[in-house]
């Protein structure tokens, strides 16, 4: 039976997974017609803003993996990562690994900025603006973009080191580190 080791702690793991409901819920109610679905997708927008601060939030106050400097990274460490995994012999992580950590703030900034256009274009100062509404769809688009390489890195860092990452989402835990691994 192998170690495990506690790395995502719950608040960490329900902000998670309310992110991702939050956006799912957005970008479905955002497509149907609008007079049905609008106080759906306003409301996920917002539940996804508050998400994100609250993260943010707990990254500077939590601790291990939880904490921001535990996995955003320099630009050059992520470099070499990116050489290390096209090469294929990149290291195990057990937080999150350098592109990852630069993932997650790609994700949290463009579905914070979202939310932030969404509930911008409701004020009366910028209701009805059409740059304003062009870019939140540009935006809405630019994160299905991104969730799609999120979980492509999920899929393949998963087959890679032979570890399920989104049961690990669930259950906080992940495999102990062994050999060449990065706690």
């Amino acid at each position: 039976m192998r170690v495990r080791v506690r790395v995502w702690d719950g608040l960490v793991r329900t902000l998670h997974w309310t992110l991702a409901a939050a956006v799912a819920t957005a970008w479905i109610s955002g497509h149907w017609p609008p007079s049905h679905f609008d106080d759906w997708h306003h409301t996920a927008g917002y539940v996804a803003g508050a998400a994100v601060l609250l993260r943010l939030g707990w990254g500077w106050a939590g601790r291990g993996h939880a904490r921001l400097a535990s996995f955003v990274r320099r630009p050059r460490d992520v470099l070499a990562y990116a050489r290390a995994l096209r090469a294929g012999h990149e290291p195990r992580y057990i937080g999150h690994n350098p592109l990852g950590g630069w993932m997650v703030l790609a994700l949290w900034a463009t579905a914070f900025a979202l939310a932030l256009t969404g509930w911008l274009y409701t004020t009366d100062w910028l209701w009805g603006y059409e740059w304003l509404s062009d870019l939140h769809a540009w935006l809405a688009w630019g994160l299905l973009v991104l969730v799609a390489g999120h979980l492509g890195g999920v899929v393949v860092t998963s087959w890679r080191h032979r570890e399920n990452l989104v049961g690990a989402m669930f259950s906080g835990a992940k495999r102990a580190p062994e050999g060449n691994d990065i706690a």
